[in-house]
């Protein structure tokens, strides 16, 4: 067994940790544009009319804002 020179790893895995996060979105669109937002930081309208709903009357009753959420997620490059 030969024995690879020993190097310093941590940068390498302070690296890929500090990137993990970042460019998730691009990878789950499977597009090279990144979302300018965040996910929970995006479409704060049509966010909050579903949560509301949802908490008023159900999941099943609001799929209108369900469906309105999705649709500006994905004008805003999210793949939901």
């Amino acid at each position: 067994m030969d024995v690879l020179p020993t190097r310093n790893i941590s940068s390498a895995v302070t690296l890929s940790r500090s990137q993990e996060g970042k460019g998730q979105a691009a990878k789950e669109t499977g597009n090279d544009t990144k979302p300018k937002k965040k996910i929970c930081c995006a479409c704060p309208d049509t966010k909050k009319l579903r949560d509301e709903c949802v908490v008023e009357h159900g999941e099943a009753a609001c799929s209108k804002w369900i469906d309105a959420h999705r649709k500006c997620l994905r004008a805003e490059g999210f793949n939901v």
